[in-house]
């Protein structure tokens, strides 16, 4: 009796392997753009710069207050013209240690990415001109801006550095060093909106006229 010949489609067979092997790599291809997308990238460094929470710290008080702040955020710039001068007197004096949160949630309410991009700018000074960081950010609100607008372009956020007496951060700033960190940092920190206040750890609720327990520590 003759032997049965044998149906098996090999053709197929590495077709459909060759197929998988395809969608596999894909699929790591994919993973792979997304972690990139959404790394942390480039860490600032510094003696204001704490590793581990990311903020940029002023003074070294008992009590501490955490502000995180978005550059295009309009409510940030109006806390930071009611509250950013006490904030900063009180970490100076040793009251409060300032914890202050440069992070980006509103890249979408420019064309320019410009709450990376500012903020990047904001931890370019902390790292590498740390006595001029707080006036940069005061410029940088002071010149604040529109919601929805194009935002300051580079050489006008450098401009403002040197204006200040940044000048150690012009290069930093050009490359875009920390340009994820900030986006990085609002994920980290569970960051919803701007501005989002901590007192001593603790998450206020604006709304709910929380702020008073920072304004106790201002006195």
């Amino acid at each position: 009796m003759a032997a049965a010949k044998s149906n098996t489609n090999w053709f197929a067979i590495g077709v459909s392997i060759a197929v998988v092997v395809v969608l596999v790599a894909i699929g790591g291809l994919v993973v792979f753009l997304n972690n990139q997308a959404t790394a942390p990238g480039a860490a600032p460094k510094g003696d204001i710069i704490n590793q581990e929470t990311g903020a940029i710290v002023i003074g070294d008080g008992e009590d501490t207050v955490d502000t995180y702040i978005d550059f295009m955020c309009p409510i940030c710039g109006q806390f930071e013209q009611q509250y950013g001068e006490q904030l900063q007197a009180a970490a100076n004096d040793g009251k409060i240690t300032l914890n202050i949160h440069p992070i980006a949630i509103l890249d979408f309410r420019s064309t320019s990415e410009y709450s990376s991009r500012a903020a990047a700018a904001m931890y370019c000074v902390a790292e590498n001109d740390p006595d001029v960081a707080v006036d940069y950010m005061k410029t940088l609100f002071d010149n604040q801006p529109a919601e929805g607008s194009a935002g300051l372009d580079d050489e006008q956020l450098i401009a403002y550095a040197k204006q200040v007496g940044a000048d150690a951060s012009v290069d930093c700033i050009t490359d875009k060093t920390y340009i994820k960190f900030p986006a990085a940092q609002a994920k980290a920190h569970e960051i919803k909106g701007t501005p989002t206040i901590e007192v001593n750890g603790k998450r206020l609720d604006l709304q709910a006229g929380d702020i008073a327990q920072m304004e106790k520590l201002l006195g």
